[in-house]
Formats: structure tokens, sequence, C-alpha cells
């Protein structure tokens, strides 16, 4: 509907600029100054031009080469020992933006029984992913993941980190 909305208003515009120049066209001008002065248009009545009270800088660019950065949701994650920890399915950051953790699907046999965990986001090591099919290595045990509790949405989460790195989770005031 809107798409519709906006189609009739764009030829409604073109359609006024149309004859406001065939109009400019066929009046005689009125001096000899006028005569060497460019033709102006003159957009219709209902017609308001927008200017912004303050035009927005332009974005900053930055260039990340293709070997340099990659998505991590899906990702398949690994302990140390090369045992299946599950996939990244979420990534949890606190009010400052900051990436605080990862939520991991955790055993089960296609997605049948497995359950969500939240770990530290400094227990992952992300030494090589190259391709999609590299995964993520988790700095804990299969057992020490399968101890922890499993992650609801909108509740409070406990958080698995590898030895010492753990920082608790404050809400900033």
């Amino acid at each position: 509907m809107r798409t519709a909305g906006w189609f009739a208003f764009s030829v409604a515009i073109v359609a006024g600029l149309t004859v406001a120049v065939s109009d400019a066209a066929e009046e005689p001008h009125a001096a000899a100054t006028e005569a060497n002065a460019p033709p102006t248009v003159q957009p219709p009545a209902s017609v308001v031009p927008v200017t912004p009270k303050d035009a927005a800088p332009p974005p900053s660019v930055t260039i990340i080469g293709a070997s340099d950065a990659h998505g991590v949701l899906g990702r398949d994650v690994r302990s140390a020992a090369d045992e299946d920890m599950g996939h990244i399915v979420d990534v949890i950051v606190d009010l400052t933006g900051h990436v605080r953790a990862a939520v991991i699907d955790f055993g089960g046999f296609l997605g049948v029984g497995s359950r969500k965990i939240v770990v530290d986001w400094n227990a992952l090591r992300f030494g090589k992913i190259t391709n999609k099919k590299d995964s993520i290595t988790l700095e804990l045990t299969k057992a020490q993941v399968a101890a922890a509790p499993e992650y609801k949405e909108d509740t409070p989460m406990v958080v698995l980190g590898a030895s010492g790195s753990l920082q608790p989770l404050q809400a900033i005031q």
C-alpha cells in the first residue's frame, strides 16, 4: 500500500514539473535582461522543498579484508580436545555495546535434547576460522559445559567463563 502511495506521489510531482516547464516555455520574455538569464522552473505550489536543518556528516568507511574478519553466528564450537560443543546461536552485549558472552546451542542430536548455555566471550578462541567450515575453540571441557545451567531469554543468565577471566555483568546507571 505504501509503495502505491509513493508511486502516485512521484507521478504527481513529475506531472506538475512537466506542466510548469511547458508553461514557462510558452510565456514571452518580458524584458531584454530576462532574455539573457537562464530559464528557471518553479515547482508547483503543492510541492514543498525539503531542506535538512542540519545536514548529516558523511559516514565513515572502514574496509576489512575478507580474510581478516568472519561472522560467528552458526559457527561450530569445539573444545581444546576437539570435542563437539555445539554452535553459536547468539551474542550477548552489555548496555555499552561491548560483547560479553556467546550463547551456544549445546548437546542433543539434530536440535532434539539440546539446550542453550552462555559462555564468556574471553573463553572463545578464533585462531583459524578462515572459512565457514572452521570451528571456534572454547577453553572449557565438555563436562564443564554440560554442568552449566540452561540459558533462558529475559531471565538472569549464568555465564560460564574460563578460569579467572569472568567479570560480573552489572547494569550501567
